[in-house]
């Protein structure tokens, strides 16, 4: 357990100085490119109930998600106040994601505490995707029994 807590600190590290150097402006166009996959993303469109985050200054920009939400009469949900009601889609943060779907968190678990929780619900876990800028794909997330796999990782790539 110690390894992994030591392993897991020390690519938080590595990605949040990669992340730091990349400029604001890069931030914002990547943070648009990876919104406008989200807008035509079938689950995205389909969903009525979507919670996303308000982003911290290293995560990929939500503001124009949160637009589209309410453009779209969707109903949005942001974490910390998640009802017991059943939610379509999870707009995931986090410091670093593989393509496996495994996520890096901050540490405190709130995510993987709550999605653990969502299994036992009727309505099961929702489909969750973790915007994300391409700095912060890693070839490997180190990952424990309580870490929860995420369905899908946007960001930018080669098309």
């Amino acid at each position: 357990m110690a390894a992994l807590r030591a392993a897991k600190q020390a690519l938080r590290r590595e990605i949040k100085a990669r992340v730091t150097a990349v400029s604001d402006q890069e931030k914002l166009r990547q943070s648009r490119v990876v919104s406008q996959k989200l807008f035509r993303h079938p689950k995205y469109l389909s969903s009525q109930r979507v919670a996303v985050f308000l982003n911290m200054h290293d995560e990929v920009r939500t503001e124009d998600i949160l637009q589209d939400i309410f453009k779209r009469g969707k109903v949005c949900f942001i974490p910390r106040y998640f009802p017991r009601r059943g939610l379509d889609l999870i707009l995931m943060p986090g410091l670093g994601f593989d393509k496996k779907g495994n996520r890096l968190g901050r540490g405190k678990g709130f995510y993987d505490t709550y999605l653990e929780r969502c299994r036992t619900h009727p309505k099961g876990k929702p489909h969750t995707i973790a915007l994300a800028f391409k700095e912060q794909l890693c070839a490997e997330v180190p990952v424990g029994e309580h870490d929860i796999l995420i369905d899908e990782v946007l960001y930018e790539d080669e098309e």
